[in-house]
């Protein structure tokens, strides 16, 4: 919105009036457009909550980037590791578990500590090699990645993040993180604690944590009922 001056010369000069303040929870961009407060400014940051995070994800590779992701940020902020995700994915084989669940851990460790462009935590870059092991075990017996995911969707009606924060289904949302935790350590998946799996259910798309407000929440939450159109709940 535009206020109307005039300047010394008798010319009308327009300013701009401040943007209302955002509403609890959000941020209002540089572009305008209000967003979780925790996507910032940063560029990339922003990108990846609007394209990604909380968007479904089908393809097998990508579901298990995200869990080894989520496994490596533990402890460090989520956008340590959107800055290194690139390294990540050149120095693990894009994520192909296949073949990281084939090739000699221990070796392939001892290299990867030595590069700087990645987190150099030797707990954390073992349990990519044994996580992809347990990845193509759970491919053999369920079919895909993707169809051992969706038994770990919470109820339709529990998916989408309320307007009234009072409303939140947290111990819902909790006892299905948790079910999922103890899934993957069952299975052999180490590094993904009922905290990081509830983190790996927002990105990957099995619950909508949008804020209501939030410019992509409605898009989200269509894409996310579109996707998981044959789990009614």
């Amino acid at each position: 919105m535009l206020e109307r001056a005039m300047n010394s010369t008798g010319n009308t000069i327009h300013k701009a009036e401040p943007e209302p303040p955002a509403p609890e929870g959000l941020l209002r961009g540089h572009d305008g457009r209000l967003r979780c407060f925790w996507a910032g400014h940063d560029p990339l940051y922003q990108a990846y909550h609007d394209t990604e995070w909380g968007r479904p994800i089908v393809n097998d590779r990508k579901i298990f980037e995200m869990l080894c992701l989520e496994g490596l940020q533990a402890g460090l902020s989520w956008i340590t590791i959107l800055r290194k995700r690139d390294n990540f994915r050149a120095a693990l084989k894009g994520f192909d578990f296949y073949q990281l669940a084939a090739a000699n851990a221990d070796k392939a460790v001892n290299s990867l500590m030595l590069d700087s462009g990645l987190i150099r935590h030797r707990g954390k870059l073992a349990a990519v090699f044994s996580n992809a092991g347990a990845a193509v075990k759970l491919v053999a017996e369920y079919g895909s990645l993707a169809a051992w995911l969706r038994q770990f969707l919470p109820p339709a009606a529990e998916r989408d993040r309320p307007a009234n924060a009072a409303a939140f289904p947290a111990a819902e949302r909790g006892r299905c993180a948790a079910r999922l935790a103890r899934d993957l350590k069952k299975r052999g998946f180490r590094f993904i604690g009922p905290v990081t799996a509830y983190a790996f259910m927002q990105a990957a798309g099995l619950v909508n944590d949008h804020s209501a407000g939030c410019c992509c929440h409605a898009a989200t939450a269509a894409a996310q009922k579109a996707f998981y159109a044959d789990n009614t709940g």
